[in-house]
């Protein structure tokens, strides 16, 4: 996957241990930076970045509003924020909730394809709502691509049969397989 300039990951119920399984397949240094945006409480704030930080090699760090994005970094969105990408910054919105969740997984990869096009990757994992499928399809329709988590391996379907639904991906594979995906496309060239 030549040319990805940033990827997108989306998760819900089940994606503490798909995220764990993705961080550890990256390598030390690489280029694209990894935007992580899961559903949770306002309370359980800095807690992921903490538990993110244990299963990584590089840096997690949870962004602040207008943040530089940089490469060989992940990035886990904030509780209670939207997550927004332009090229080379952050943006934090409180815009009401989308399928009962702020941070949106649909919010950033919109974002993501209206400022990276065909050279960004999303993925959808494991998620009991529909949260993800309208930013995936918007990521294919600015030519970037999209990895789902096959619905057999998911703890939860809802998001990946969504996003299936709603637009063709690259690739529906486990976690695993697309952790390997994601370290090669982001690996220095």
């Amino acid at each position: 996957m030549n040319g990805i300039e940033i990827v997108a990951v989306g998760a819900s119920l089940g994606g503490l241990k798909a995220f764990e399984i993705l961080l550890r397949a990256l390598p030390p240094r690489f280029e694209s930076p990894i935007v992580l945006v899961q559903h949770r409480r306002a309370e359980s704030d800095g807690l992921l970045v903490e538990l993110m930080r244990g299963h990584c090699r590089c840096p997690v760090v949870e962004p602040q509003d207008r943040a530089a994005v940089e490469k060989g970094h992940v990035y886990v969105a904030p509780a209670s924020y939207h997550l927004l990408l332009d090229r080379g910054f952050f943006w934090l919105s409180v815009d009401p909730p989308v399928w009962f969740a702020r941070p949106s997984i649909d919010v950033l990869f919109e974002s993501v394809a209206d400022a990276f096009g065909p050279a960004a990757l999303a993925v959808v994992l494991t998620g009991a709502s529909e949260d993800g499928a309208a930013g995936a399809h918007a990521v294919k329709r600015a030519g970037g691509r999209v990895l789902v988590q096959d619905p057999a391996t998911a703890e939860s379907p809802v998001a990946p049969r969504a996003t299936l639904g709603r637009t063709a991906v690259d690739g529906v594979l486990s976690v695993a397989e697309i952790a390997v995906i994601v370290a090669s496309a982001v690996s220095s060239r």
